[in-house]
């Protein structure tokens, strides 16, 4: 009969064994001829928590943390993310030959900056900006950056409009729905501005509800994020419907209020596409839309650390938000939340812009919706999962029909015939997959395809639906047609295994998380197990989703 056992703490386990046999070191143990005949191979770590002493060999360095990162999932695998994981080779080199290159030192970099003035430019006129308005705008570290520095220029506008007009200022609002990415919420709290977090629901498509924005805005609302290409099912918000809601309520009261457009993703996706946003605007063409955001790093295609903001006019900035600065021998505006950030991203956007041209960006954009449509009608054609986002689905259809996905398969390739929005496939299990195998937890089914090294992610919808769980795959540039044939029968095959495991066997592929020493001592937070001893549960307001 086996006994009690307790458990091991696997580092004190290594030091002790380490202690008793530990080899006597020599003076060969520092010379080497490979990265593993030094002692950091058997004898001693490198260090991890408190700098050395002493340094080690540099390649000896290299192929331990090389080693070491060969635990990460493939980028390329990885079909959480919205960030892009490929670029080609000449715009790496051009990344690689200006890596020491700093947006904060624009006197001491011309060139970089001419570049940077001519991505703006691009946009803004991909954006629709409108004759006789000089569009401004400004590279960011991302997105989460873009739409802090939007939402501060909001609240200005709003308190140097009330402070004209001596009202009170001290209470701002700004509106969003719940499906915002969690730097939308930030911008909130770290600016002090009351965050009205709308209830997204099946009705409303799982976005932002127009009939809650009604209810919703008032003279103290400074503004209303929209988000084009929501992070959870790819849903386009509906910005115009909200700028004829604001229209009719200025009519009413009076009351002027602006729109953010948070195009993260769909602001590369939309202009190029040929369904755009489904035949209504969402640009610089509605006058209320007064910025606009994207990140270069997701469909851009840079490389991570680069995003985007322009307002549509000099005017809609507030001259006391930007910085004169005297530095280096020159002078420059400036209004970034960061100082020192990396220039080569900048100059891959630009190489991205003008290599691929507008022509290039479609038929990236269209081969990506074009593999979207195809796994979401493969998924449906099993009849184990319906799909919760809509791209895949004809034009103004937008419930799942049970057997419809058959007939959509060899249909139109054009993204004008289906419904608008990101190359993103949100999909879960079917009623009647739920019925007859009630004992399969959906995430299983992600567990099963970390296995084979694929990242897909479970979770839930946002708050009020949150009883819906969701797998989601972001279909990007480099899902070739190969890869989704792929990953089509290795979702088959672990659905398949699933169906053919019973419950008790099902308990063993859980998995146990990151136990390492650093996940244990220096990150905060909870797993998925333990998602309920959170101090703020996601029904109250924003919660992550991947991006």
């Amino acid at each position: 009969m086996a006994g009690l056992a307790r458990h091991v703490d696997p580092d004190s386990l290594l030091q002790t064994l380490r202690s008793k046999n530990r080899p006597l070191r020599t003076s060969s143990a520092v010379s080497h001829n490979t990265p593993y005949s030094t002692r950091y191979n058997s004898q001693d770590e490198i260090s991890k928590f408190k700098i050395p002493q002493s340094g080690a060999p540099a390649d000896a360095v290299h192929q331990m943390l090389k080693d070491e990162l060969d635990l990460d999932g493939r980028p390329n695998l990885n079909l959480a993310s919205f960030v892009g994981t490929y670029m080609e080779q000449q715009a790496e080199q051009l990344m690689i030959e200006n890596l020491s290159k700093n947006m904060s030192d624009a006197d001491e970099y011309p060139a970089m900056m001419d570049m940077h003035a001519r991505c703006v430019s691009i946009l803004a006129h991909l954006w629709g900006v409108q004759k006789g308005e000089k569009a401004i705008g400004q590279a960011t570290t991302g997105s989460s950056e873009a739409i802090h520095l939007g939402g501060l220029a909001m609240k200005r506008r709003w308190q140097e409009k009330r402070m004209k007009e001596g009202k009170d200022t001290s209470k701002p609002n700004i509106i969003m729905g719940a499906n915002a990415q969690v730097a939308l919420e930030k911008f909130a709290r770290y600016f002090e501005v009351e965050s009205r977090i709308l209830d997204v629901s099946a009705k409303s498509r799982y976005r932002l509800d127009p009939e809650l924005v009604k209810e919703n805005i008032d003279e103290n609302t400074i503004g209303i994020f929209v988000i084009l290409g929501s992070t959870y099912t790819g849903h386009y918000e509906p910005v115009e419907e909200i700028h004829k809601i604001l229209d009719d309520y200025e009519a009413k009261t009076g009351v002027d209020i602006p729109i953010h457009v948070d195009a993260a993703s769909g602001g590369f996706i939309a202009p190029f596409t040929k369904a755009k946003v489904g035949g209504t605007k969402w640009n610089f063409e509605l006058p209320r839309v007064k910025s606009i955001n994207v990140s270069g790093h997701k469909f851009g295609l840079v490389y991570a650390g680069v995003g985007w903001i322009v307002w549509r006019d000099e005017s809609q900035l507030p001259k006391h938000l930007i910085f004169e600065l005297h530095y280096l021998g020159g002078t420059e505006e400036s209004y970034t939340l960061n100082f020192s950030r990396p220039g080569a991203q900048i100059i891959a956007q630009y190489f991205n812009l003008i290599h691929l041209g507008f022509d290039g960006y479609r038929d990236i954009m269209e081969n990506a919706m074009a593999n979207a449509r195809l796994l979401s009608n493969a998924l449906e054609a099993t009849g184990w999962y319906r799909c919760v986002s809509e791209i895949h689905r004809s034009k103004g259809q937008y419930e799942y029909v049970k057997g419809q996905a058959q007939k959509a398969i060899g249909g139109s390739n054009s993204s004008a015939d289906y419904n608008a929005g990101l190359p993103v496939v949100a999909f879960c299990f079917s009623d009647d997959f739920k019925k007859d195998f009630p004992h399969v937890k959906q995430a299983a089914v992600s567990n099963l395809l970390r296995a084979k090294q694929y990242i897909i992610p479970n979770y839930p919808l946002p708050p009020n639906e949150e009883k819906t769980e969701i797998l989601r795959v972001v279909v990007r540039e480099s899902m070739s047609l190969d890869l989704l044939d792929r990953l089509i029968t290795d979702i088959v095959a672990v659905t398949e295994t699933l169906m053919n495991t019973d419950e008790i066997d099902l308990a063993a592929w859980q998995p146990f998380g990151n136990t390492s020493t650093e996940k244990q001592h220096a990150s905060v937070g909870h797993d998925h197990k333990n998602r309920h001893k959170a101090k703020r549960p996601m029904h109250h307001g924003v919660h992550r989703t991947v991006c």
